[in-house]
């Protein structure tokens, strides 16, 4: 206390008696410690802060926890999908303004998948940060919890990502200040941010393809000797008056309350066509076209698109319009939710089917077959675990999108990790693994004088890479998907325990720089092909996750890094390299400098072409 007195008095130029002076200097009772005056803007430590130091948390992160009440509940006494949705959007709202400091809107809301129900008296736990910040939207990923206060018990609701888009004044766009990830998870989803919001550009062009691909017969048929139900006895038409409650700060209704009367209309839709009460399992991606305000009406309306034999998918919109009827309606938002209906030992029942109407309910009745394909196909892919993913996915047009998102943020994921050990340092080439789990990686790196987007189109091409690589033997084009994406059938020449060449059906997927301090990606792992399956000559190999990362040091400097997450059948390899310290890895990747030097100057001249 003495101390801080004398330090005020100091700063404010008064005069301090020589006795409180002597006193502070020397010490309370015989201590020898002399008085440390504190540094103007310098922090006060605190006793034990340094050997337990508190763990740096988000600036963006936002905890909310709400108990679950009665008003808060359907007939069940579980939690009411909508009034979740509206937790799950406040929380990510009140993430992306921390960011952004400015009022922000939701713009859009990812697939939702709900793993279980909460109950009254239950806790909800809600989670949200701010991933990434693009120019003026942001993605916020949350995570949803419950806890029961009774037993202690945790458990996961579901994880959803949010894109939030800032506004300004007279709801100007706002550009967003770039946000730098601290912890290894933070950094994952940084990476990973940008690979979502390419799969959320091109979901409809994949709609689109599998529509086309797809058969047009619409088949009707029976269940259980049930006649199909006409889904004009689904359909729900209702209207809400949006009032100051229902709006925030600026006056615009919520995304999250907007989401909750989606979510009654299509309970009512889908109850019509079971005659019982529907439990809603997954909401595909909501997408916000416009706003609205108080004083609009909203109408909202659901029908049921296809029934399948445990499963149903309602599709539903939100238009607003004024208090004039006159005024054209605009239209605010669609979805669709897939329910199920639970028997009494919780388990789905057998779902009537569904008579589409000629037009656009044919439409809407092939359409949720898609989606449910593509839905399928994207939680296969995307939402297991890396280790639950299988080494070779069969390739097809209605998961290519995903495989790719699986392709290069499973790569994104492996460069994030903060363990690597460095192994070996030879010239300019140094060599890190990392053991984990069931795998053991590996990295390595050096600085090349070539530019990372010259170095990026020469190693995209596995044609090329027999030239450098003693282990290629050859890899032929199989099929270009697009402009960022290639399958190649690569032979190499290392020999299997059977004395035979391996082969590997190898997907390729590149990426440019989202932003500034993005690397190049050129991701690699293995496919299945119908059109070249395993042959008697050669021994198939399988690549889970593998690949380049390059950064640009400077205009003509660039860091190439080559990572891979070696599989049980390249284990071998990778052991006896990794133990004996063999130099077989440097000379590949100084054999790789020597191949980007020498290519350099005829590429620039063929980049200037292009």
């Amino acid at each position: 206390l003495l101390s801080r007195c004398l330090l005020k008095m100091v700063k404010g130029n008064i005069v301090v008696p020589e006795e409180i002076l002597s006193f502070c200097c020397n010490g309370l009772q015989g201590s020898t410690s002399p008085l440390r005056v504190q540094e103007p803007g310098e922090r006060e430590e605190v006793p034990g802060a340094m050997a337990s130091p508190l763990p740096t948390r988000n600036p963006t992160e936002v905890q909310m926890s709400q108990l679950v009440l009665p008003c808060h509940t359907n007939h069940r006494g579980e939690l009411s999908t909508g009034q979740l949705l509206k937790w799950i959007d406040t929380a990510a709202c009140l993430s992306a303004e921390r960011h952004a400091g400015c009022p922000c809107v939701t713009a859009s809301m990812d697939d939702i998948y709900f793993e279980h129900t909460i109950s009254v008296g239950q806790v909800v736990n809600i989670k949200a940060k701010v991933n990434r910040a693009f120019n003026s939207s942001m993605e916020v990923g949350i995570q949803v919890s419950y806890e029961d206060l009774c037993s202690g018990k945790h458990c996961s609701i579901c994880k959803a990502y949010a894109t939030f888009v800032a506004q300004g004044p007279s709801s100007s766009k706002v550009k967003l200040k770039p946000l730098t990830p601290q912890t290894e998870e933070e950094k994952t989803e940084h990476s990973i941010a940008a690979e979502r919001r390419r799969m959320r550009l091109v979901h409809k062009d994949t709609l689109k393809d599998l529509l086309i691909r797809s058969p047009r017969e619409t088949e009707l048929e029976t269940r259980d000797g049930s006649v199909a139900v006409p889904a004009e006895k689904t359909r729900v038409e209702s209207v809400e008056l949006v009032l100051p409650p229902h709006a925030n700060h600026q006056g615009n209704t919520f995304g999250g309350q907007i989401m909750a009367w989606m979510e009654n209309v299509a309970t009512i839709a889908a109850s019509r066509l079971c005659h019982a009460h529907p439990t809603l399992r997954a909401i595909e991606m909501f997408h916000f076209r416009g706003p609205s305000q108080v004083g609009d009406r909203l109408v909202l309306k659901a029908i049921v698109n296809n029934a399948f034999k445990n499963s149903m998918e309602v599709g539903v919109c939100a238009e607003a319009y004024g208090q004039e009827m006159s005024i054209s309606r605009r239209h605010i938002n669609s979805a669709f939710m897939t329910f199920e209906v639970l028997d009494q030992e919780g388990r789905p029942r057998t779902l009537p089917m569904v008579a589409p109407e000629p037009g656009d309910g044919e439409r809407r009745y092939r359409e949720a077959s898609a989606r449910k394909k593509i839905r399928l196909d994207r939680k296969y892919v995307v939402s297991c675990k890396q280790t639950e993913v299988p080494l070779s996915v069969p390739w097809d047009q209605s998961n290519k999108v995903y495989l790719s998102y699986n392709n290069v943020s499973a790569l994104k994921t492996l460069v994030a990790k903060a363990n690597w050990a460095l192994a070996r340092e030879k010239e300019k080439v140094r060599m890190y693994t990392l053991e984990e789990d069931k795998f053991l990686s590996f990295r390595i790196e050096m600085s090349v004088r070539i530019a990372a987007s010259q170095a990026f189109f020469l190693l995209s091409d596995l044609r090329r890479r027999h030239e450098w690589d003693s282990h290629y033997a050859s890899a032929e084009l199989v099929q270009q998907v697009d402009d960022d994406d290639m399958i190649y059938h690569v032979v190499s020449q290392t020999l299997s325990h059977e004395n035979k060449p391996q082969d590997f059906v190898i997907l390729a997927s590149r990426r440019k720089p989202c932003s500034k301090g993005d690397p190049y990606v050129v991701a690699f792992r293995s496919v299945t092909l119908p059109t070249h399956p395993a042959s008697a000559g050669f021994t198939r190999g399988e690549t889970l996750c593998s690949g380049f990362c390059i950064w640009t040091e400077s205009d003509e400097m660039s860091k190439v890094a080559y990572y891979n997450q070696a599989t049980p059948g390249y284990l071998n390899y990778v052991t006896t390299n990794v133990a004996g310290l063999s130099s077989n890895f440097c000379a590949t990747f100084e054999a790789c400098e020597k191949f980007l030097l020498k290519n350099k100057e005829d590429l620039i001249v063929r980049l200037q072409d292009l």
